[in-house]
């Protein structure tokens, strides 16, 4: 199934977004969240890959596990990172092989320990080569990623979105944004790339708060900001785990049912392998449905 057409029906998409773990632990917790998130009937899953290849069998297994084991239908992240063109080619070939229709084509970030990034000798230097390639030779659905504020590496909002337009001009079915925590960044976004000419559906991707020490980090490492009043309320909380985890679930319900009624096509869940926090706000916004409210 081909993911572009679930935008079609006046229900929101909601899919989740998991990684090859690396431990046994981490297996441990990844079936737990897929045993407990697949009952929720997601529109679609997603699987990151990891810089490098680091985890390209395990991406591909994994996706294949959520189709064949849990009937779900799995997309899986591709990146330029440690790959040439060659590489990425029977990477394509295999998912095709395997029944996959859907791919999330990205440039990818830099490998741990590296800050700069680095084209590979003989692949891609920009996630718009991979998306042209993918389109002129391959049957994927692809989606992308942008950034309601802006990718870190960009010379500016405007050349950012310029860039991005090119990108969906080269194949691009639809976008699935870097976490954010404050609505008006997305909003003004997409009005931004409406006026740009990019007419794709941008879903939301909203990751549910769990710890507060881990947020920070990855709002550090994407260029997220938090808000203040969402800072200092994790502070208060700073050693209170069950605290933190309240208020996540808290706060990304508040956040997905505004974006909903303001007509967002879905939400893409990143749920670093747990399913709790995922699982409560989905159920209360099934129950809600902010997107059938007529406003006030």
């Amino acid at each position: 199934m081909h993911i572009d057409g679930l935008f079609e029906g006046d229900e929101p998409t909601f899919s989740f977004e998991f990684f090859p773990p690396r431990t046994e632990q981490g297996e441990r917790n990844l079936q737990a969240a897929l045993s407990e998130l697949s009952g929720l009937a997601p529109s679609f899953v997603s699987v990151t890959y990891g810089a490098g290849g680091s985890t390209r069998e395990r991406t591909l297994a994994i996706v294949t596990r959520l189709r064949d084991t849990y009937g779900l239908e799995a997309m899986a992240h591709l990146t330029c990172v440690g790959a040439t063109v060659p590489d990425l080619r029977a990477l394509l070939n295999e998912m095709r092989d395997a029944g996959i229709d859907n791919v999330l084509a990205l440039r990818g970030d830099p490998p741990v320990g590296q800050e700069e990034w680095t084209q590979t000798k003989g692949g891609f230097e920009y996630s718009r080569e991979l998306v042209e390639m993918i389109a002129a030779e391959y049957p994927f659905t692809i989606g992308a990623a942008c950034f309601p504020e802006t990718h870190i590496h960009a010379e500016s909002a405007e050349a950012d979105l310029e860039h991005l337009a090119e990108k969906v001009a080269a194949g691009v079915d639809f976008l699935i944004t870097q976490i954010f925590f404050d609505n008006a960044y997305y909003f003004d976004f997409v009005d931004r790339a409406r006026a740009a000419g990019i007419t794709v559906p941008i879903l939301p991707g909203i990751m549910p708060i769990t710890q507060a020490g881990q947020v920070q980090k990855m709002a550090a490492m994407c260029g997220s900001k938090i808000p203040d009043d969402l800072r200092e309320q994790l502070a208060i909380r700073a050693d209170d785990s069950d605290g933190v985890l309240g208020l996540g679930v808290a706060y990304a319900t508040l956040q997905c049912s505004e974006l909903l009624a303001a007509g967002a096509p879905g939400i893409h869940f990143i749920t670093l392998n747990r399913s709790p926090a995922t699982r409560a706000i989905l159920s209360a916004l099934r129950i809600a449905r902010p997107w059938v409210r007529t406003p006030a």
